[in-house]
């Protein structure tokens, strides 16, 4: 006979133990709490917690994976709308286990299975209060940050356009100082050449004029 992966066997077959175990997550939702053996107190416990966690995040898929544990849609109603609310501000524990007397009879150990309706300590609230608080400022911080990168940047790039600029007009400056200066030299010798010219004529002049006399 094959042997149950974790625990004993609790039926006569893995799909009965399913559905037994069903029918108690069903009777634990609707009346918050249970008497049964401690053996199967604990088979449920890890699947009624499970539920929980699907009715928790509460969108169509989580609420069909409990439609197919659970076929009372009144108690899946009130696995998502009450029991998921109870447990908002907990991150698990949502049931516990309180061992009673054995049975009468066969002396089977006996356990109370139940939700874990009281609210969550003053002192687990503040510290969620302050880890969400850090994880604002912390994301702002990164905000802030980026935005600085940005500016950063931007100023970054303004500077070198600036700097450009005025390399480039240095630049030009400079073309137009060295331009200035050919023109300059130019004109001089323009002037030199004009003045040779004159002498040049001069002197051709007074040997006509020697010539002639």
């Amino acid at each position: 006979m094959p042997q149950p992966k974790k625990g004993p066997r609790l039926a006569s077959s893995p799909a009965h133990e399913r559905l037994m175990l069903a029918n108690m997550a069903t009777s634990l939702f609707q009346n918050g709490r249970i008497t049964t053996t401690l053996p199967k107190a604990k088979r449920l416990r890890p699947l009624a917690e499970r539920l929980i966690t699907f009715a928790k995040r509460g969108d169509l898929h989580s609420r069909r994976r409990v439609m197919r544990v659970i076929r009372n849609k009144h108690v899946v109603h009130v696995l998502f709308t009450e029991i998921a609310s109870m447990m908002e501000q907990r991150e698990g524990g949502y049931t516990r286990i309180v061992k009673i007397a054995p049975r009468r009879g066969d002396n089977t150990p006996m356990a109370i299975i139940e939700l874990v309706t009281e609210p969550v300590s003053a002192k687990q609230a503040t510290v969620k209060e302050a880890e969400a608080a850090a994880k604002v400022a912390a994301d702002k911080e990164a905000e802030e940050m980026a935005a600085a990168t940005d500016a950063a940047i931007v100023e970054g790039a303004a500077a070198d356009a600036v700097e450009q600029a005025v390399e480039a007009s240095e630049g030009e400056a400079a073309e137009a100082d060295k331009a200035a200066e050919d023109l300059n030299a130019e004109a001089v010798a323009a002037d030199a050449a004009e003045a040779q010219a004159e002498e040049d004529a001069d002197v051709a002049e007074e040997a006509a004029e020697a010539e002639a006399n």
